[in-house]
């Protein structure tokens, strides 16, 4: 555990918007934070627990916790009763993994889908956030984060989608996009 847990100020961090690069952004968090010799920890609310993503692979290498915990892109699901409860499995996790103190930074991948489809309610995040240890910090991800996510955030981050090589045919590719 580090050593300056008491000197610090927890933060929200929230990444969002369209385009590109929220989650890799809190991923970089994490590798910064673990290299600061933070415990850190990623709960994934859409990627699915089978995911062996670029990601995945190198946060086993580095002995950063990634734990996806979705079933895959639930907007394009046919069991969305199923992916509900995903989610709501997921956040009892968070919360758990939150409230231990056992983690300097926590990161919150995707979080803004469940809340944005009503699976999750913004107040009871927004409480356990208000709750959380003194010393946790918390990264959020997803698009379209709730306007009482972002006026209860610290700092929020817009990705803006200017260009993106899928547009013009390019697949996405191991190593870039996943």
């Amino acid at each position: 555990m580090a050593d300056d847990r008491t000197a610090r100020t927890p933060l929200v961090i929230v990444n969002t918007g369209d385009g590109k690069g929220k989650t890799t952004a809190a991923l970089g968090l994490l590798l910064r934070a673990a290299g600061r010799g933070w415990k850190v920890i990623m709960l994934q609310f859409i990627k699915a627990e089978t995911s062996n993503y670029g990601e995945h692979r190198a946060a086993r290498r580095l002995g950063i916790e990634i734990v996806p915990l979705g079933a895959g892109f639930t907007w394009q699901s046919d069991n969305i009763e199923h992916d509900r409860a995903l989610a709501r499995r997921c956040w009892e996790l968070c919360k758990e993994k939150i409230a231990s103190g056992e983690y300097d930074l926590v990161a919150l991948d995707e979080l803004t889908y469940p809340l944005n489809f009503g699976w999750l309610d913004i107040e009871e995040v927004l409480q356990v956030l208000r709750d959380r240890p003194r010393h946790v910090h918390i990264v959020i991800t997803g698009r379209n984060a709730p306007q009482q996510l972002i006026e209860f955030a610290d700092t929020v981050t817009e990705m803006r989608a200017v260009k993106h090589a899928y547009k013009s045919g390019i697949r996405a590719q191991p190593g870039i996009e996943f």
